[in-house]
């Protein structure tokens, strides 16, 4: 029995990595080896942090929609008049009753599932997806009492601030570098109900900064305060970037460009979200000649079966 014993005694040590207990008591009685914070989440890169930080962004504060109006000040924007059709309700600008279609489209998607967190993408760069997450946007808050949020989640070529007239300030890889909290990040532009988060300094692995878990919070945090969060994401063919952002949202709105975008790639894009929702897909530049409006829209059923309707 006492080589047993020996042979647990001496099994108990080699689990607790060598520890050897003090006289009178068990290796159970040991606690085991402290290992620093930095051992335990890896090294302190941008897209990972370490494991105190990352218990820390797992509690965040509890926001409410007054915190916002009282500790974010309304910035003055100079929106670019001519990308954004949107902005002047009153104005019959060509696209405007589109995007108010659009709108309406979004509401209906909200039938067959929750849908507050939309995510807008294209196949390829310069087909128009910023234009219509900004516009889109620019729709809904014109809506009474309806409260929107804004976010450029390109992290490798962060222009959204540009269209809104903003300036760049702190943003998006900001705080997921652990480096600013979430009332720093947010503007609040001239528009009642109107919220924006530009996308911070330029980041060389935006992936990892996309998947450290800060991302997931904040939208956690943010979600219940907003009617609807439009994130504007990079193309979605040549980057990753934007399959890992869809797992975040409720569903996915795609930007094709007419004459522009090949069909094979739009097809590889409808199957790289096939487990993502796949709300539909906006078919951005036609000439109005040709349908009569400023795009094309198209949704596809739930049974796989495509549709489209002229707007």
């Amino acid at each position: 029995m006492s080589r047993i014993h020996d042979a647990l005694k001496k099994a108990e040590q080699e689990r607790m990595g060598g520890v050897r207990p003090a006289p009178g008591t068990s290796a159970l009685d040991t606690p085991p080896a402290t290992v620093p914070a930095d051992e335990v989440a890896g090294t302190h890169t941008e897209g990972r942090m370490p494991a105190t930080a990352l218990r820390t962004a797992a509690i965040p504060e509890v926001l409410t929609i007054e915190t916002l109006q009282s500790r974010c000040p309304v910035s003055a924007w100079n929106p670019d008049p001519k990308r954004i059709v949107a902005y002047l309700a009153s104005e019959n600008r060509l696209g405007n009753e589109e995007f108010r279609s659009l709108r309406s489209r979004l509401y209906q998607s909200r039938d067959t599932g929750p849908l507050r967190r939309v995510l807008i993408t294209s196949p390829l760069p310069q087909e128009g997806k910023t234009y219509v997450a900004t516009n889109l946007a620019y729709a809904i808050v014109r809506q009474r009492e309806r409260r929107v949020l804004l976010v450029d989640a390109d992290l490798r070529w962060s222009r959204l601030h540009t269209m809104l007239g903003t300036n760049l300030s702190l943003g998006l890889t900001d705080y997921l570098r652990g480096e600013a909290d979430v009332i720093s990040i947010l503007q609040r532009g001239p528009l009642d109900n109107f919220y924006f988060i530009p996308g911070g300094k330029s980041a060389s692995n935006p992936v990892e900064l996309i998947a450290n878990g800060r991302l997931k919070v904040l939208f956690d945090q943010l979600t219940p305060l907003f009617d609807w969060i439009i994130v504007d994401s990079p193309p979605a063919v040549t980057m990753s970037d934007a399959s890992l952002l869809a797992e975040l949202c409720d569903g996915v709105l795609l930007v094709v460009a007419a004459g522009k975008t090949p069909f094979d790639l739009a097809q590889k894009t409808r199957e790289q979200f096939k487990k993502s929702r796949l709300l539909g897909a906006v078919l951005n530049r036609v000439e109005p000649y040709s349908t009569g409006s400023h795009y094309y829209y198209g949704y596809y059923r739930r049974d796989g079966k495509n549709q489209e309707a002229k707007r």
